[in-house]
């Protein structure tokens, strides 16, 4: 059992940068959990999991603490970098227990379901306004008309900062989210993300410390005025884990809505019944993020010689879980890649597991149950627009640059 295997150049997830594989990855992550469901990628120099067992036992046993500190970057040569490192080895992403579950339990209260059933109605009165803006024109782009400003201004909202600011806030997320979906194939891009660090940096700061008016109610105020056994967090604290929120509800709420939405366009029968049959909602939306999981895959460090499947991995070793791939596992979905939206049986991977499950999942269920709601109700004969759908370039973080859609203005 060789730590690191002879490997087959056509099964990494390097394969991603090709657009027509990022358009489908589908067929790659079939190959991979039937062919090498254990394969050591030497390009990511990490192993890649994808059967829904072993992505489990990943997501369950391995350590998130996988961040370089800014020291370590410095050393590496990579001082430039710094300053995103520093930002993000204060987030409970890459933490592991005890700090994790200090820091998530204080962040969680924003989104406990009694605080998210409480916006619903408001939730419902933002996905309106925005269809309200492009009803009279018969097409609209389903991401910038909607699903990016959708969550954005509701995130404005959870977080107590000025709904007007919610393209900004969508902006500095989507430029984060190139450090949290890539492999680090793009260094072309980091002047940007480290301007848009430095500038949401600064603006949840002074958000903190006007002092001329008290905290509005939300995520912001509840971190500043939280203890843990006696200790508050430190105001850097507060700003990266306002961060890793912001841009998790932001990325996954948006790529759900457009995915999903794709997904319907094209199986149109599938589009109707959800539309006529409000009833079955909630498996929907399940059913949705398990077939074109937003966030499609994430890491983790081996902490001691683990056995999976027949492979030893050793101490140390980055492993690349795929979410998306174990949510098409038919040894644990029957009939994986069939769209059913009534489908019970559906613990599926799309929010992670275990001490990392996504703590703002109620929230983006809520989302996409209202947006789905309000744009197939509102939207008649919705189908899919001209133009060639290019998807972004963020491998880990799976969703389109655009949707045009056209529709009746009538009715």
């Amino acid at each position: 059992m060789a730590s690191q295997p002879a490997s087959d150049p056509s099964l990494s997830l390097y394969r991603l940068l090709d657009p027509a594989v990022l358009a489908d990855p589908y067929p790659l992550y079939a190959r991979l959990r039937e062919e090498d469901p254990v394969h050591w990628d030497p390009y990511l120099h990490c192993w890649v999991v994808t059967r829904y067992a072993d992505v489990l036992t990943v997501l369950q046993r391995f350590s998130a603490d996988r961040t370089p500190s800014p020291e370590q970057m410095r050393a590496l040569g990579l001082g430039e970098i710094e300053p995103i490192a520093a930002v993000m080895v204060k987030q409970m992403l890459f933490m592991d227990a005890p700090a994790h579950t200090h820091l998530r339990k204080l962040c969680s209260s924003a989104f406990t379901p009694r605080r998210v059933e409480l916006l619903e109605e408001r939730i419902e009165g933002i996905a309106h306004e925005l269809i309200d803006r492009v009803i009279a024109q018969g097409s609209m782009d389903v991401i910038g008309d909607f699903a990016a400003p959708f969550p954005a201004i509701v995130t404005a909202h959870l977080l107590g900062v000025p709904a007007e600011d919610h393209a900004q806030l969508k902006a500095w997320s989507a430029d984060f989210a190139e450090m949290l979906g890539n492999f680090q194939h793009n260094p072309e891009r980091v002047g940007r993300v480290l301007q848009s660090v430095a500038d949401m940096t600064a603006y949840f700061r002074s958000a903190i410390r006007e002092e001329a008016r008290v905290l509005p109610d939300g995520l912001i105020r509840s971190l500043v005025e939280a203890e843990v056994d006696g200790a508050r967090l430190s105001e850097d604290e507060v700003i990266a884990n306002v961060i890793v929120t912001m841009v998790g509800g932001q990325e996954t709420t948006t790529n759900l809505i457009g995915n999903g939405l794709l997904t319907l366009l094209r199986q149109p029968d599938r589009l109707a019944e959800m539309r006529d049959r409000p009833e079955i909602a909630g498996s929907a939306i399940e059913e949705l993020l398990r077939y074109e999981t937003p966030s499609q895959h994430t890491g983790r460090i081996c902490h001691e010689d683990t056995l999976i499947g027949d492979v030893l991995i050793r101490k140390g070793a980055a492993v690349m879980a795929v979410m998306a791939a174990g949510n098409r596992d038919p040894r644990r979905f029957a009939d994986p890649d069939t769209l059913d939206l009534e489908r019970q049986d559906n613990r599926h991977l799309a929010f992670g597991w275990a001490a990392h499950f996504c703590f703002g999942a109620p929230l983006a269920r809520m989302e996409g149950r209202i947006a789905f709601a309000a744009l197939l109700k509102r939207l008649p004969q919705l189908a899919l627009g001209e133009g060639r759908l290019e998807w972004r370039q963020n491998l880990g973080l799976r969703g389109l640059t655009a949707l045009p859609v056209s529709f009746a203005t009538h009715g």
